[in-house]
């Protein structure tokens, strides 16, 4: 995204209080807001700090943008670069951007970094054409507050998951499940599996099941995953194209995890789950773990946690979380 000339009316300014209502509507309409990253918190935590400062883009009298700047005394922040809708592509982000950066080196700060979701398209591409360049730097985090606690009002565009954690601690005696009959099939692992065709099946498979954690990570850490060598990734195949896979990761001594499994839309029903989950059985205990585990959802086929059941594993945990709903936030397309 590139954006035209700037407006030469745009008038730049720091934070008055009574912008207070105008910026909350503004960060509102644009989706900003999150339960835990409330605007109101947001602007009184940044009005009071020493080194922090919100700039006002204003336009014809009326509250036009905003940028959050701050810094640690190493490193310049950037949060909530907003402009009215009516005013994207007109230069207003540009000249927020400049003015927070002018900001930051009247203090000596050396360099500026920002988060921006990869799914936020939009802000990604106006970043890199004004310059900005992707950090290979991973994020680390830990929530020091319960997000799986989110208030009542927050309820819209949230998904209240409960997780089941199963395991089993000896080879169980599932019998034998048929192969799949009436056309040619092939059960074979992915060795250095292209990272495209590793999207695709996860994508394929997981869509219905709102699968999104693997989405927001980069190629390096996909890849560094399933190329391990203590990860292993098999795909069955029916008359020869993908019709489902599984993952087994044995990453942690004397456990192996069933990380992923599920078959493409088109053979669901078809009774291969059984057949396919005994086959990840079989590879998992011949390699002599102490346990083999697997986790599932709410949010999976409800015939996920009986057979996972039937087949040997008993679940030892639950717990119960709120997740932002993937399919409004971007990661996965939007609710029908």
């Amino acid at each position: 995204m590139t954006e035209s000339g700037p407006l030469e009316e745009l008038k730049l300014r720091t934070y008055r209080e009574a912008d207070f209502d105008a910026l909350v509507d503004l960060w509102s309409e644009l989706g900003m807001a999150r339960w835990y990253n409330e605007p109101r918190r947001d602007i009184d935590l940044w009005v009071t700090s020493e080194n922090a400062e919100i700039l006002i883009a204003e336009f014809e009298g009326r509250l036009a943008g905003s940028i959050c700047v701050g810094h640690d005394g190493h490193r310049g922040y950037f949060y909530y670069l907003a402009a009215l809708p009516s005013l994207r592509r007109k230069g207003v982000g540009r000249r927020l951007v400049e003015a927070a950066e002018a900001w930051l080196k009247d203090r000596k700060v050396p360099k500026v970094q920002l988060l921006v979701r990869p799914t936020n398209q939009q802000a990604n591409a106006f970043y890199q054409s004004i310059g900005y360049e992707q950090n290979p730097c991973r994020i680390w985090q830990r929530w020091l507050i319960d997000r799986g606690k989110a208030p009542a009002e927050a309820g819209e565009g949230r998904l209240e998951v409960t997780i089941t954690h199963l395991e089993m601690t000896q080879r169980p005696e599932i019998g034998h499940f048929p192969h799949p009959s009436g056309q040619s099939y092939a059960l074979l692992r992915a060795d250095e599996m292209p990272l495209s065709f590793y999207r695709y099946l996860y994508d394929a498979v997981g869509r219905p099941w709102v699968w999104y954690e693997r989405r927001q990570w980069s190629d390096e850490a996909l890849q560094g995953l399933i190329h391990h060598p203590e990860v292993e990734v098999y795909v069955l195949y029916i008359a020869g194209a993908p019709a489902g896979f599984f993952e087994l990761d044995c990453r942690e001594v004397g456990v192996v995890d069933l990380g992923l499994f599920g078959l493409l839309p088109e053979y669901v029903g078809r009774k291969l789950g059984p057949y396919l989950l005994a086959s990840a059985l079989d590879i998992a205990w011949d390699k002599g773990p102490e346990t083999v585990t697997v986790n599932t959802c709410t949010l999976d086929h409800p015939k996920a946690l009986p057979l996972y059941q039937k087949m040997g594993f008993s679940p030892v945990t639950r717990e119960t979380i709120h997740i932002d709903d993937p399919r409004e936030t971007g990661l996965l397309p939007p609710l029908d």
